[in-house]
């Protein structure tokens, strides 16, 4: 019996998707890899084709769609073997803020644009002295009347250069509660005092554009504050089990499509005169490789399915993002071996692999942060 259950307008959908990104994204993917950066163009391509922010409600412009269309955008969007058209990040984990904590002002402003793709999102927590401790962050905001102001930086913040509003983890000075202390703001590129800067150079996920952001007496009303006064941090917990989700979503739809190339490539490479899948080494290999990529994609799917039903699984998608974003670039190194000196090549889709798969593990939390978390609920 299948987990995830599709329906008709799920299997059309996707067909629709496959289409779109056979037709505007695969031919161009190795050029934004080159250029660092994804043509604005594409984000709204994508929401003019209904393929941003899916769960959003009917009345803001979205499908109001569940979850299952989520895992098909990361689905498809993984065959293309770019990063830079982060549509999991923009739909899965920045926009949600927006939908469950925003005042019915903000979302009608900035709900609409998030779907058509003429607003890209970015969420600001991480700082260059505080990673995945959220609650030793630095970056303050002062409310003052109906005026906060922000003081502060963020670093390696996704989107970061192509973003239009950024959702702003800060925190008040006043108050000694670290964890009372946090409060979530949207924030509008182009507002005084909000400066972007360089792009960095990362190792991998080259045509995804990440930025230092900064905040100089940057003012922004209080009516743009998420949720109470002081909950941030909550805000940011209620929706980690959704982020940490996606990452799991990600890192095994990966791993799907570094097996299928490895095995498609041992099947039609030959040494000796013989194709590589004739060696039982090789053989013994792959079969492992498919059995670990299997079994991530059924854990995630039941993840899927309990997410859906709106359970409790803050234990599991932790040890999901873990498991499967540290047997993803296991994966990737073990395809290098057996493709061997063409894996080198930038030609070849592992290389690209081997660089993308190796932050997996260090986003949405590092992954002792994650076995950290489990314990916890575990009681251990």
């Amino acid at each position: 019996m299948e987990i995830l259950q599709y329906s008709e307008a799920h299997k059309q959908f996707q067909k629709r998707l496959r289409a779109f990104c056979d037709r505007e994204i695969q031919p161009q993917a190795d050029r934004w890899e080159q250029d660092h950066q994804v043509p604005r163009e594409m984000w709204r391509k994508m929401g003019q084709a209904g393929f941003l922010c899916p769960s959003v409600e009917k009345q803001y412009g979205g499908l109001g769609g569940d979850f299952l269309y989520s895992f098909i955008v990361a689905d498809e969007m993984s065959r293309t073997w770019q990063t830079g058209l982060a549509a999991s990040l923009h739909s899965d984990v920045v926009v949600p803020y927006i939908e469950a904590f925003a005042s019915e002002d903000l979302k009608r402003k900035y709900l609409p644009g998030c779907v058509s793709g003429d607003i890209v999102t970015a969420v600001a927590m991480t700082e260059p002295a505080a990673g995945s401790d959220l609650a030793g962050m630095q970056t303050t905001a002062v409310e003052t009347g109906d005026t906060v102001t922000i003081n502060g930086s963020k670093t390696f913040i996704s989107n970061g250069v192509s973003c239009d509003l950024v959702v702003l983890a800060a925190k008040d000075p006043a108050v000694a509660d670290k964890h009372q202390a946090v409060s979530l703001y949207l924030v509008e590129a182009g507002t005084p005092g909000f400066k972007k800067g360089r792009q960095l150079e990362k190792m991998g996920w080259h045509s995804q554009d990440t930025a230092e952001l900064f905040f100089s007496d940057c003012c922004v009303p209080v009516a743009n504050r998420l949720g109470a006064h002081g909950g941030g941090f909550f805000l940011l917990m209620d929706k980690l089990q959704q982020e940490r989700l996606a990452c799991a979503m990600g890192a095994a739809l990966a791993s799907e499509r570094i097996v299928e190339y490895t095995v498609d490539f041992c099947k039609r490479t030959k040494v000796s005169g013989k194709p590589l899948v004739r060696s039982q080494a090789v053989q013994f290999a792959l079969v492992e490789m498919v059995a670990e990529a299997r079994i991530g994609r059924t854990f995630v799917e039941k993840l899927i399915a309990d997410h859906m039903e709106k359970k409790n699984i803050v234990v599991e998608v932790s040890m999901a993002k873990f498991w499967t974003t540290d047997v993803t670039h296991r994966l990737a190194a073990r395809a290098l071996d057996l493709i061997g000196p063409f894996g080198s090549l930038e030609k070849c889709p592992m290389a690209r692999a081997f660089r993308d798969t190796r932050v997996m593990s260090i986003f949405a939390g590092t992954n002792e942060i994650m076995k950290g978390i489990a314990a916890k609920f575990m009681g251990l």
